[in-house]
């Protein structure tokens, strides 16, 4: 019982059969060495390596390590099984000890080692071949004569008997040798011409990666252009933003000052109204006939006017006759800014040329001339006429803000100062 236990574990889980070249992975199980093969092809497909037994995982495809105590005790359990010599074909004639075969006859169905190959028949039904097993696809099925002819048409080997038949008797029949020299020279035309289309092959994915990194190359240089150029806008924007709001801020101030001065002025005075009222309303309180007629410094009480004159003329002047914001040099300012950093920006060269923009005849003001090319436009006199449409630009008139007449900037202008 002992004995039967100990032979089960010589079997391999995968074939069942006690093992042949037994071979270990590194979680300790021992397989056939082609079972454990296949297995890790089958898996190398998904590429995931495992043990059919443990089922433990390996990142990689493990290392087959040879068992040799193992193959030492598998022999052990077969002596009487003799060791397997590599297929090699013998002698026919060589019937008293086996003698390797240099050569095989299609007409004997027998194959020939030097010294029966010197005593064989020289004649041409008698042909010789490289060795080989002669009985195996040498002959003709139906006639069992040996392949002798080749029928291009119907792609078929002959032999004698097959060649004298209708069915190839006006097909265009050659012997083997022909038809093989025949098919190497075309097989050989052919290779060329797979060598040549993949040579080209390997020129174009060359060249085609030389393309990809260039224009990755070049797409990495206008992103960082890009980058640089919208970074140095918005820089320039700010300090524009700062250098108009301050001007804003100055002007406001300077057109303010009078209405300041004045509204200080009135602020005393009202004070000294409110000094006087309260004066009066306490004289009106007292109940004392004498208290109210000995009161001292009533003689001013008394002396109150609508207003100063001047006062009034100057408050008349500014609520009426003050001069608005000037619009006007806000938006020169604007514009020339603009302008300025729209000029650094064609002038570094940091995006496409104006003559890869289309401007969109849509929305143009009717008082701005399109090309024909719709790459340049300028300002004109005369109203183009273009039907109104919601995304029309309608701009200001003139009599609101300055429209510069020679640059696209002027309607940017416009529009800002349009909201």
């Amino acid at each position: 019982m002992a004995f039967s236990d100990a032979r089960k574990e010589l079997d391999c889980s995968i074939c069942l059969n006690i093992y042949t070249d037994p071979v270990t992975l590194k979680c300790g199980h021992n397989f056939c060495c082609c079972c454990i093969e296949r297995v890790l092809d089958t898996q190398g497909r998904s590429g995931l390596y495992c043990c059919p037994q443990c089922r433990e995982e390996f990142q990689e495809r493990p290392e087959l390590l040879r068992n040799i105590t193992l193959r030492n005790i598998v022999k052990s359990f077969r002596p009487t099984e003799p060791e397997q010599k590599e297929m090699e074909i013998l002698c026919t004639n060589c019937i008293h000890s086996p003698v390797p075969a240099v050569k095989s006859c299609l007409m004997c169905e027998a194959s020939l080692c030097d010294n029966h190959l010197k005593v064989h028949s020289k004649s041409p039904q008698h042909v010789l071949c490289d060795l080989t097993n002669p009985q195996e696809g040498r002959k003709c099925s139906i006639h069992m004569k040996i392949l002798e002819y080749y029928c291009s048409e119907d792609s078929a080997c002959l032999c004698g008997s097959c060649r004298l038949l209708e069915d190839h008797q006006e097909h265009q029949v050659e012997t083997l040798e022909e038809a093989s020299e025949k098919r190497k020279e075309n097989l050989t035309n052919a290779l060329q011409k797979l060598v040549k289309e993949r040579e080209e092959m390997e020129q174009s994915i060359e060249s085609l990666k030389k393309y990809k990194r260039k224009e990755q190359d070049s797409a990495a240089g206008v992103t960082k252009r890009v980058t640089t150029l919208v970074r140095d806008i918005k820089r320039q924007l700010d300090t524009m933003e700062r250098k108009i709001l301050n001007k804003i801020s100055r002007q406001a101030e300077k057109d303010s000052f009078p209405a300041s001065d004045l509204i200080q002025q009135l602020e005393i005075k009202k004070d000294e109204l409110s000094r006087k009222m309260r004066h009066i309303e306490e004289i009106c309180n007292m109940t004392e006939p004498l208290s109210v007629l000995q009161e001292s410094d009533t003689g001013d009480l008394y002396d109150i006017e609508d207003g100063d004159n001047k006062d009034k003329e100057r408050r008349d002047k500014l609520l009426h006759g003050g001069r608005d914001l000037d619009v006007a040099e806000i938006s020169h300012t604007l514009y020339t800014g603009l302008s300025d950093i729209i000029k650094g920006v064609y002038g570094g060269n940091y995006i496409l040329k104006p003559a890869d923009i289309l401007l969109d005849v849509k929305t143009a003001h009717n008082y701005l001339h399109i090309s024909d090319d719709r790459k340049t436009a300028r300002r004109v006199e005369r109203n183009q006429n273009r039907p109104n449409t919601p995304h029309r630009f309608q701009g200001v008139t003139e009599s609101n803000v300055m429209i510069p007449q020679d640059k696209l900037t002027g309607s940017l202008i416009s529009r800002l100062l349009c909201y």
